[in-house]
Protein backbone atom coordinates (compact mmCIF):
# COMPACT_ATOMS: atom_id res chain seq x y z
CA UNK A 1 0.00 0.00 0.00
CA UNK A 2 1.20 3.46 -0.76
CA UNK A 3 2.35 5.19 2.31
CA UNK A 4 0.81 8.76 1.88
CA UNK A 5 -2.83 7.03 1.96
CA UNK A 6 -4.90 9.60 4.09
CA UNK A 7 -6.39 7.30 6.89
CA UNK A 8 -9.34 8.38 8.60
CA UNK A 9 -9.31 9.81 12.68
CA UNK A 10 -9.26 7.16 15.09
CA UNK A 11 -11.85 5.21 16.60
CA UNK A 12 -13.03 4.70 20.11
CA UNK A 13 -9.59 2.74 21.02
CA UNK A 14 -11.97 -0.48 21.19
CA UNK A 15 -12.50 -0.17 17.79
CA UNK A 16 -9.53 0.68 16.23
CA UNK A 17 -8.19 -2.63 15.06
CA UNK A 18 -11.98 -4.49 15.11
CA UNK A 19 -11.65 -6.11 11.67
CA UNK A 20 -15.40 -7.39 12.64
CA UNK A 21 -16.48 -4.10 12.67
CA UNK A 22 -14.78 -2.22 9.94
CA UNK A 23 -15.78 -4.65 7.81
CA UNK A 24 -19.33 -4.46 8.50
CA UNK A 25 -19.58 -1.21 7.86
CA UNK A 26 -17.76 -1.50 4.20
CA UNK A 27 -20.06 -4.27 3.58
CA UNK A 28 -22.68 -1.77 4.41
CA UNK A 29 -21.40 1.09 2.41
CA UNK A 30 -20.88 -0.83 -0.30
CA UNK A 31 -24.30 -2.53 -0.06
CA UNK A 32 -25.85 0.94 -0.39
CA UNK A 33 -23.94 1.85 -3.67
CA UNK A 34 -24.66 -1.14 -5.61
CA UNK A 35 -28.03 -0.88 -4.71
CA UNK A 36 -28.62 2.75 -5.88
CA UNK A 37 -26.42 1.74 -8.43
CA UNK A 38 -28.99 -0.75 -9.90
CA UNK A 39 -31.87 1.50 -9.16
CA UNK A 40 -30.14 3.99 -12.03
CA UNK A 41 -30.12 0.56 -14.64
CA UNK A 42 -33.71 0.05 -13.43
CA UNK A 43 -34.70 3.48 -14.01
CA UNK A 44 -33.67 4.21 -17.37
CA UNK A 45 -34.80 0.87 -18.15
CA UNK A 46 -38.14 1.95 -17.62
CA UNK A 47 -38.99 -0.07 -14.03
CA UNK A 48 -39.18 2.56 -11.88
CA UNK A 49 -41.23 5.46 -12.32
CA UNK A 50 -41.69 9.19 -10.43
CA UNK A 51 -39.03 11.08 -9.00
CA UNK A 52 -35.96 8.45 -7.80
CA UNK A 53 -32.91 10.63 -5.78
CA UNK A 54 -29.88 8.20 -5.35
CA UNK A 55 -27.32 8.43 -2.44
CA UNK A 56 -24.16 7.63 -4.02
CA UNK A 57 -21.27 9.19 -2.48
CA UNK A 58 -22.61 9.83 0.89
CA UNK A 59 -22.94 6.20 2.47
CA UNK A 60 -20.57 6.99 4.84
CA UNK A 61 -23.14 9.15 6.84
CA UNK A 62 -25.98 6.93 6.81
CA UNK A 63 -23.43 3.70 7.69
CA UNK A 64 -21.52 5.42 10.47
CA UNK A 65 -24.86 7.06 11.96
CA UNK A 66 -27.02 4.16 11.61
CA UNK A 67 -24.79 1.37 12.58
CA UNK A 68 -23.97 2.93 15.55
CA UNK A 69 -28.07 2.54 16.58
CA UNK A 70 -29.18 0.13 18.15
CA UNK A 71 -32.35 -2.31 17.17
CA UNK A 72 -34.90 -0.73 18.78
CA UNK A 73 -33.99 3.13 17.96
CA UNK A 74 -35.78 4.86 15.07
CA UNK A 75 -35.02 6.63 12.31
CA UNK A 76 -36.33 8.76 10.21
CA UNK A 77 -35.33 10.14 6.62
CA UNK A 78 -35.73 12.18 3.44
CA UNK A 79 -36.91 12.05 -0.27
CA UNK A 80 -33.37 9.85 -0.69
CA UNK A 81 -34.22 7.23 1.48
CA UNK A 82 -33.00 3.94 0.12
CA UNK A 83 -29.79 3.34 1.97
CA UNK A 84 -30.60 4.36 5.25
CA UNK A 85 -33.54 2.02 5.24
CA UNK A 86 -31.10 -0.05 4.55
CA UNK A 87 -28.65 1.15 7.03
CA UNK A 88 -31.62 0.15 9.45
CA UNK A 89 -32.05 -3.32 8.00
CA UNK A 90 -35.14 -3.13 5.62
CA UNK A 91 -34.39 -6.07 3.35
CA UNK A 92 -33.03 -5.10 -0.47
CA UNK A 93 -35.69 -7.49 -1.40
CA UNK A 94 -38.71 -5.17 -0.03
CA UNK A 95 -36.92 -1.77 -0.80
CA UNK A 96 -36.26 -2.59 -4.76
CA UNK A 97 -40.24 -4.53 -4.37
CA UNK A 98 -41.31 -1.11 -3.24
CA UNK A 99 -39.12 0.91 -5.88
CA UNK A 100 -40.81 -1.35 -8.33
CA UNK A 101 -44.28 -0.61 -7.10
CA UNK A 102 -45.29 -4.26 -6.03
CA UNK A 103 -47.42 -5.58 -3.36
CA UNK A 104 -44.41 -7.44 -1.64
CA UNK A 105 -42.60 -3.82 -1.21
CA UNK A 106 -42.28 -2.63 1.83
CA UNK A 107 -45.11 -0.32 1.61
CA UNK A 108 -46.55 -2.26 -0.70
CA UNK A 109 -46.22 -0.57 -3.38
CA UNK A 110 -48.04 2.45 -2.24
CA UNK A 111 -45.05 4.53 -1.48
CA UNK A 112 -42.17 4.16 -4.02
CA UNK A 113 -39.01 5.98 -4.01
CA UNK A 114 -39.31 8.62 -1.59
CA UNK A 115 -42.08 6.80 1.20
CA UNK A 116 -39.74 3.99 2.38
CA UNK A 117 -41.02 3.07 5.44
CA UNK A 118 -40.89 -0.57 7.89
CA UNK A 119 -42.67 -0.82 11.24
CA UNK A 120 -40.79 -3.80 12.40
CA UNK A 121 -37.56 -1.94 11.57
CA UNK A 122 -38.52 1.49 13.30
CA UNK A 123 -37.87 2.76 10.26
CA UNK A 124 -40.09 6.12 10.42
CA UNK A 125 -40.68 6.93 7.00
CA UNK A 126 -39.06 8.90 3.71
CA UNK A 127 -40.63 12.11 3.42
CA UNK A 128 -41.11 13.71 0.09
CA UNK A 129 -41.34 17.63 1.35
CA UNK A 130 -38.07 18.72 2.98
CA UNK A 131 -38.12 18.99 6.74
CA UNK A 132 -41.38 16.60 7.27
CA UNK A 133 -39.80 13.95 9.26
CA UNK A 134 -37.84 16.82 11.89
CA UNK A 135 -41.44 16.65 13.75
CA UNK A 136 -42.12 13.06 13.45
CA UNK A 137 -38.38 12.62 14.74
CA UNK A 138 -39.70 14.72 17.56
CA UNK A 139 -43.03 12.96 18.33
CA UNK A 140 -40.81 9.52 18.36
CA UNK A 141 -38.11 11.04 21.01
CA UNK A 142 -41.13 12.08 23.18
CA UNK A 143 -42.57 9.18 23.36
CA UNK A 144 -39.39 7.70 24.61
CA UNK A 145 -39.02 10.27 27.42
CA UNK A 146 -42.53 9.69 28.41
CA UNK A 147 -41.96 5.96 28.46
CA UNK A 148 -39.46 6.53 30.86
CA UNK A 149 -40.66 9.26 32.99
CA UNK A 150 -44.27 8.70 32.83
CA UNK A 151 -44.99 4.34 32.52
CA UNK A 152 -41.89 3.80 34.38
CA UNK A 153 -40.27 1.85 31.62
CA UNK A 154 -36.77 0.63 33.16
CA UNK A 155 -35.39 -0.09 29.48
CA UNK A 156 -32.71 2.32 27.90
CA UNK A 157 -34.61 5.07 26.10
CA UNK A 158 -34.41 4.57 22.42
CA UNK A 159 -32.78 7.07 20.21
CA UNK A 160 -34.68 8.64 17.35
CA UNK A 161 -31.62 9.47 14.59
CA UNK A 162 -33.10 12.22 12.40
CA UNK A 163 -31.64 12.81 8.89
CA UNK A 164 -32.13 15.96 6.73
CA UNK A 165 -30.15 18.44 4.41
CA UNK A 166 -28.54 21.35 3.68
CA UNK A 167 -31.68 23.29 2.28
CA UNK A 168 -33.58 22.06 4.94
CA UNK A 169 -31.77 23.88 7.36
CA UNK A 170 -33.55 27.03 6.11
CA UNK A 171 -36.73 25.99 6.94
CA UNK A 172 -38.99 27.00 9.77
CA UNK A 173 -39.65 23.13 11.22
CA UNK A 174 -35.58 22.80 11.76
CA UNK A 175 -35.47 26.00 14.35
CA UNK A 176 -38.87 24.83 15.83
CA UNK A 177 -37.74 21.22 16.66
CA UNK A 178 -34.29 22.23 17.69
CA UNK A 179 -36.34 24.42 20.38
CA UNK A 180 -38.50 21.71 21.44
CA UNK A 181 -36.00 19.08 21.58
CA UNK A 182 -33.82 21.11 23.80
CA UNK A 183 -36.48 21.57 25.93
CA UNK A 184 -37.43 18.65 26.51
CA UNK A 185 -34.10 17.26 26.41
CA UNK A 186 -35.15 14.63 24.07
CA UNK A 187 -33.32 11.99 22.58
CA UNK A 188 -32.59 12.89 19.18
CA UNK A 189 -29.64 13.14 17.15
CA UNK A 190 -30.39 16.09 13.83
CA UNK A 191 -28.03 14.71 11.33
CA UNK A 192 -27.57 17.71 8.32
CA UNK A 193 -26.18 16.16 5.49
CA UNK A 194 -24.45 18.90 4.11
CA UNK A 195 -24.24 18.02 0.33
CA UNK A 196 -23.30 21.13 -0.67
CA UNK A 197 -26.45 21.56 -2.63
CA UNK A 198 -29.85 22.16 -2.60
CA UNK A 199 -31.47 20.27 -5.69
CA UNK A 200 -29.38 23.47 -7.48
CA UNK A 201 -28.69 25.85 -4.90
CA UNK A 202 -25.27 25.62 -3.92
CA UNK A 203 -25.34 25.62 -0.10
CA UNK A 204 -23.40 29.23 0.68
CA UNK A 205 -25.69 30.98 -1.40
CA UNK A 206 -28.72 29.81 0.19
CA UNK A 207 -28.23 30.65 4.19
CA UNK A 208 -26.16 33.99 5.93
CA UNK A 209 -24.51 30.92 7.76
CA UNK A 210 -22.88 28.70 6.00
CA UNK A 211 -21.58 26.43 9.07
CA UNK A 212 -25.08 24.66 9.55
CA UNK A 213 -23.73 23.35 12.80
CA UNK A 214 -23.13 26.94 14.70
CA UNK A 215 -26.89 27.18 14.89
CA UNK A 216 -27.30 24.86 17.35
CA UNK A 217 -25.92 27.93 19.99
CA UNK A 218 -28.38 29.62 19.36
CA UNK A 219 -31.16 26.25 21.16
CA UNK A 220 -28.58 25.13 23.71
CA UNK A 221 -27.41 22.22 22.45
CA UNK A 222 -23.48 20.84 20.83
CA UNK A 223 -22.83 21.08 17.19
CA UNK A 224 -20.68 19.37 15.87
CA UNK A 225 -19.08 19.50 12.50
CA UNK A 226 -17.73 16.35 10.78
CA UNK A 227 -15.90 14.65 7.73
CA UNK A 228 -19.20 13.01 6.23
CA UNK A 229 -16.95 11.32 3.76
CA UNK A 230 -15.03 9.41 6.23
CA UNK A 231 -17.37 6.93 7.53
CA UNK A 232 -15.31 6.50 11.11
CA UNK A 233 -15.28 9.90 11.87
CA UNK A 234 -19.16 10.16 11.54
CA UNK A 235 -19.12 6.88 13.65
CA UNK A 236 -17.46 8.42 16.54
CA UNK A 237 -19.34 11.41 16.54
CA UNK A 238 -22.53 9.49 16.21
CA UNK A 239 -21.42 6.92 19.25
CA UNK A 240 -21.12 10.29 21.47
CA UNK A 241 -24.07 11.79 20.52
CA UNK A 242 -26.29 8.70 20.80
CA UNK A 243 -24.38 8.18 24.88
CA UNK A 244 -25.48 11.62 25.16
CA UNK A 245 -29.19 11.29 24.29
CA UNK A 246 -29.57 7.83 25.99
CA UNK A 247 -28.45 8.82 29.29
CA UNK A 248 -31.08 11.89 29.51
CA UNK A 249 -28.58 14.64 28.21
CA UNK A 250 -30.84 15.60 25.36
CA UNK A 251 -30.08 16.04 21.51
CA UNK A 252 -27.18 16.90 19.26
CA UNK A 253 -26.75 18.68 15.90
CA UNK A 254 -24.38 16.66 13.61
CA UNK A 255 -23.26 18.40 10.49
CA UNK A 256 -21.49 15.67 7.99
CA UNK A 257 -19.87 17.76 5.02
CA UNK A 258 -20.96 15.25 2.12
CA UNK A 259 -21.51 15.18 -1.68
CA UNK A 260 -23.51 13.23 -3.56
CA UNK A 261 -22.19 11.72 -6.66
CA UNK A 262 -24.89 12.11 -9.18
CA UNK A 263 -27.52 14.56 -10.14
CA UNK A 264 -30.42 15.42 -7.49
CA UNK A 265 -32.58 13.08 -9.22
CA UNK A 266 -32.18 10.46 -11.92
CA UNK A 267 -33.97 13.25 -13.65
CA UNK A 268 -31.18 16.01 -13.01
CA UNK A 269 -29.10 16.18 -16.51
CA UNK A 270 -26.77 17.55 -13.56
CA UNK A 271 -25.30 20.64 -15.48
CA UNK A 272 -24.97 22.90 -12.84
CA UNK A 273 -21.94 22.02 -10.70
CA UNK A 274 -18.28 21.92 -12.24
CA UNK A 275 -16.27 19.53 -13.34
CA UNK A 276 -13.29 19.89 -11.11
CA UNK A 277 -15.76 20.58 -8.11
CA UNK A 278 -17.10 16.66 -8.86
CA UNK A 279 -13.58 15.38 -9.37
CA UNK A 280 -12.47 17.04 -6.09
CA UNK A 281 -15.32 15.20 -4.08
CA UNK A 282 -15.05 12.07 -6.43
CA UNK A 283 -11.24 11.73 -5.43
CA UNK A 284 -12.57 11.59 -1.28
CA UNK A 285 -15.11 8.60 -2.23
CA UNK A 286 -16.05 7.02 1.32
CA UNK A 287 -15.91 3.23 0.70
CA UNK A 288 -12.27 3.74 -1.61
CA UNK A 289 -10.92 5.35 1.85
CA UNK A 290 -12.49 2.98 3.75
CA UNK A 291 -11.18 -0.07 1.67
CA UNK A 292 -7.46 1.72 1.60
CA UNK A 293 -8.04 1.92 5.76
CA UNK A 294 -8.80 -2.02 5.50
CA UNK A 295 -5.56 -3.08 3.37
CA UNK A 296 -3.13 -0.66 5.31
CA UNK A 297 -3.66 -1.65 8.46
CA UNK A 298 -4.62 -5.42 7.14
CA UNK A 299 -7.73 -6.26 8.75
CA UNK A 300 -8.78 -7.91 5.60
CA UNK A 301 -7.12 -9.04 2.16
CA UNK A 302 -7.68 -7.60 -1.32
CA UNK A 303 -8.96 -11.01 -2.18
CA UNK A 304 -11.45 -11.29 0.87
CA UNK A 305 -12.83 -8.07 -0.55
CA UNK A 306 -13.14 -8.81 -3.92
CA UNK A 307 -15.31 -11.71 -2.64
CA UNK A 308 -17.69 -9.33 -0.94
CA UNK A 309 -18.05 -7.53 -3.97
CA UNK A 310 -19.39 -10.49 -5.27
CA UNK A 311 -21.47 -11.45 -2.75
CA UNK A 312 -23.22 -8.13 -2.50
CA UNK A 313 -23.75 -7.87 -6.28
CA UNK A 314 -25.45 -11.36 -5.89
CA UNK A 315 -27.38 -9.63 -3.25
CA UNK A 316 -28.69 -6.49 -5.56
CA UNK A 317 -29.16 -9.48 -8.20
CA UNK A 318 -31.47 -11.51 -5.98
CA UNK A 319 -33.44 -8.18 -4.81
CA UNK A 320 -34.26 -7.02 -8.46
CA UNK A 321 -35.62 -10.93 -9.62
CA UNK A 322 -37.44 -10.70 -6.11
CA UNK A 323 -39.36 -7.61 -7.28
CA UNK A 324 -39.62 -8.27 -10.99
CA UNK A 325 -41.77 -11.64 -10.14
CA UNK A 326 -43.02 -10.11 -7.01
CA UNK A 327 -47.22 -9.18 -7.95
CA UNK A 328 -48.85 -6.00 -8.46
CA UNK A 329 -51.50 -4.40 -6.47
CA UNK A 330 -54.92 -5.14 -7.00
CA UNK A 331 -57.09 -2.84 -8.14
CA UNK A 332 -59.97 -4.04 -5.86
CA UNK A 333 -57.57 -2.73 -2.98
CA UNK A 334 -56.96 1.04 -4.41
CA UNK A 335 -58.32 2.25 -1.30
CA UNK A 336 -56.31 -0.69 1.16
CA UNK A 337 -54.37 1.35 3.75
CA UNK A 338 -55.51 4.92 3.43
CA UNK A 339 -56.92 4.05 6.93
CA UNK A 340 -56.72 1.87 9.82
CA UNK A 341 -58.65 -1.55 9.75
Amino acid sequence: MNNKVILPPSLLKEDETNSELILSLYEDMLLGRYFEDMCAQMYYRGKMFGFVHLYNGQEAVSTGVIKSLEKDDYVCSTYRDHVHALSKGVPANEIMAELFGKETGCSRGRGGSMHIFSAPHNFLGGFAFIGEGIPIAIGAAFQSVYKKQVLNDQRPMHVTACFFGDGTSNNGQFFECLNMAVLWKLPVIFVVENNQWAIGMAHHRSTALPEIHKKAKAFGLPGLEVDGMDVLAVRQASLSAINRARSGQGPTLIEALTYRFRGHSLADPDELRSVNEKEAWLARDPIKRLKNYILYNSLSSEKQIDALHVLIKEKIDQAVEFAVSSPEPHVKDLKKYLFVD
